[in-house]
């Protein structure tokens, strides 16, 4: 009965939500995230303009998300592998989602790489 009530009461993330992301320089970009809820487990992708990237390790919770993503990042020269924690809540039909990078390594040789900027926050509107 217990479960029953909480399956009722969580957020139902399944189906595409849309929305504009900060990047650098203030720019936005376009994305499109994919998300398949199977009870308090989340997986899915996030969509850019040129390519999709898995989401790992996404948990539900009442009405509160978390997820991460690992990107790969141009910085120069180097590309890195970061890895991406998205935490979220769902309010009024949005989703608002806070994006920090956790982490970086080198893609070439696996090294750590010092990890700089804030978190940014953004809204997601469901799509289907």
């Amino acid at each position: 009965m217990l479960l029953a009530l909480f399956a009722i009461t969580a957020a139902d993330l399944t189906g595409i939500w849309t929305g504009q992301m900060p990047g650098r320089k203030d720019d936005k970009i376009d994305v499109a995230f994919q998300f398949k809820q199977n009870g308090a487990a989340v997986t899915g992708k996030i969509y850019g303009d040129y390519k999709s990237t898995p989401i790992v390790d996404g948990k539900v919770s009442g009405d509160s998300v978390i997820f991460f993503v690992i990107a790969e990042e141009q910085s120069g020269n180097q590309i890195n592998d970061s890895r991406l924690k998205f935490t979220g809540t769902l309010r009024d039909g949005a989703l608002e989602l806070t994006r920090e990078r956790e982490s970086s390594t080198n893609a070439g040789n696996g090294g750590a790489v010092k990890t700089q900027g804030t978190p940014t926050s953004f809204r997601l509107k469901k799509l289907l």
